[in-house]
């Protein structure tokens, strides 16, 4: 399952290019933009994805670019711990970072969070991705350039290890939470991000990680 919406992006589009991505892992995805609703009904899915800019206190930027607050309800909450209690993966992508901001178990689920008036991005533009050994996620894979966002100064969490960064930001990391698997790719801004075959092999092998199955080549 693909949670998916917000502002900014085109998400409908973001969401079908990682879909793609998805079913080439071997991973059929349902998208849908009722995160709430999803959620609450209690998803019975190995992998969930989020893909979505949704969040409650951003200073009103939201609202200026057509948005609106969004606070995670306690059930969808509950659905999403459940999920990971019974070993399930859930792969983050992008602004997944600035979701969920009323809910404080989300940046420790996660790993790092966007925080308003001190995180940043450059220009929308070519950059250069620099592939951390160390995890069957990335392990020969070469470095490589696409097109994309460059989170930078997240609050990352000091146990964090990248497997992936760019500029000095860490930008990619796995870990395992509660009982599941979680992995984080701040890359993916539009799908020129996921045109880079690089990156979509390193999804592909974070799809495979995250539902505990052999590496992907």
């Amino acid at each position: 399952m693909i949670l998916s919406g917000g502002v900014a992006h085109d998400f409908a589009a973001t969401s079908a290019a990682l879909a793609g991505v998805l079913a080439e892992a071997g991973v059929e995805s349902r998208i849908t933009e009722d995160i709430a609703g999803a959620l609450g009904r209690g998803p019975r899915h190995r992998l969930i994805t989020v893909n979505a800019l949704r969040c409650h206190d951003d200073g009103g930027w939201s609202e200026s670019v057509g948005g609106a607050s969004f606070a995670l309800p306690r059930a969808a909450r509950a659905a999403l711990l459940d999920h990971l209690d019974r070993g399930g993966g859930v792969l983050a992508v992008h602004a997944a970072s600035i979701c969920f901001d009323d809910w404080p178990a989300w940046r420790r689920l996660l790993g790092a969070s966007w925080v308003w008036g001190t995180s940043h991005h450059p220009p929308l533009g070519r950059a250069e991705v620099k592939v951390h050994g160390g995890h069957p996620i990335v392990d020969g894979l070469d470095d490589f350039e696409l097109v994309d966002e460059i989170y930078s100064d997240l609050d990352v969490l000091p146990e964090v290890r990248p497997l992936a960064s760019s500029m000095g930001q860490p930008l990619v990391w796995a870990r395992p939470v509660r009982r599941g698997r979680l992995v984080y790719d701040a890359l993916g801004h539009d799908v020129r991000s996921y045109e880079s075959p690089a990156h979509r092999a390193m999804l592909r092998r974070a799809a495979h990680w995250l539902l505990d199955r052999p590496p992907q080549a």
